[in-house]
């Protein structure tokens, strides 16, 4: 039986009019009361142990109680049971597993090698000025990367550190116009991809998505600790670019692009210097105070 099969055998019991206001919220109480019976079962199989009879039998009861009441609410809502079912395993899997980000599923593979972003490199962080006013100047594979970037701020909070987010998104997400840009890779060759993923509004929308991570992070101990990030802040990052190439990564790909970004923060944090290592085939992004062990 399928669940549009199941969906239309279901709306033959029911007892109130498709059409009737009421329907909906008798369909809502019924979802929340089964639910509540279905509580009931672990919190006394939990209470009582083994003395407790076997409740393989009442669950599945229960939740075939939860099903119709969900396939009504569906069905109210003129909406394929079949649709829910699909639309859940899709968003599921975009949350929980990650892309095969590789050189072959790179955006820039057909564009002319200085064109494409680095698939592997090394990001010196050094920490120049005095400090009263700490900056931070960057360079990847020995080149000067960006301007030497304080925190904007009348009181430091290390926002300076945020380019480690830029180049986060291009080891693990295969994107950055913002480094595009910084290290003269923009693809020219092509005007259309010039001007809509590596152009003025693209890097706005990376810039941006930076300070909302950033403040996330800020109120959360930088993330320490942190393995799973909420869900709005990672639907965000994907709303935000839906219209450019990146939509194809998943949510978990924004996720572990993140968390890697915050454990090389939190380090950098500490010393003020030191190398990040990237390698895209393998997945690697890390922090290292010195190359010896490179």
């Amino acid at each position: 039986m399928t669940l549009d099969e199941y969906q239309k055998i279901a709306t033959e019991t029911d007892q109130f009019d498709a059409s009737d206001s009421e329907g909906i919220i008798v369909a809502l109480l019924g979802l929340a009361g089964e639910s509540g019976s279905l509580l009931t079962l672990f919190k006394k199989k939990m209470r009582d142990g083994a003395a407790y009879e076997p409740i393989q039998e009442r669950v599945r009861e229960e939740l075939g109680d939860v099903l119709w009441y969900i396939s009504a609410i569906a069905t109210r809502s003129e909406i394929s049971l079949e649709d829910v079912a699909q639309a859940n395993i899709q968003k599921s899997r975009t949350r929980w597993i990650r892309s095969a980000v590789s050189d072959t599923s790179m955006f820039d593979t057909a564009s002319p090698i200085e064109e494409q972003l680095p698939r592997s490199f090394i990001a010196e962080l050094r920490e120049v000025g005095d400090h009263a006013k700490k900056r931070l100047a960057i360079y990847i594979d020995g080149q000067k990367c960006g301007s030497t970037l304080t925190d904007n701020a009348y009181k430091g909070d290390d926002y300076r550190l945020h380019d480690i987010i830029h180049l986060a998104f291009a080891a693990v997400l295969g994107w950055s116009p913002v480094l595009r840009a910084l290290l003269g890779r923009k693809r020219k060759s092509s005007p259309q991809l010039d001007e809509v993923e590596d152009g003025g509004r693209a890097i706005a929308i990376e810039e941006g998505l930076a300070a909302l991570i950033f403040n996330y992070a800020s109120q959360h101990s930088f993330l320490s600790g942190v393995k799973t990030l909420d869900w709005p802040l990672l639907r965000t990052c994907h709303e935000m670019t839906t219209h450019l190439e990146v939509n194809s990564r998943t949510l978990n790909d924004w996720e572990q692009a993140i968390l890697k970004a915050f454990a090389v923060w939190r380090q950098v944090r500490v010393t003020g210097c030191g190398f990040i290592v990237a390698d895209i085939a393998t997945g690697e992004f890390s922090y290292r105070e010195t190359l010896d062990n490179v």
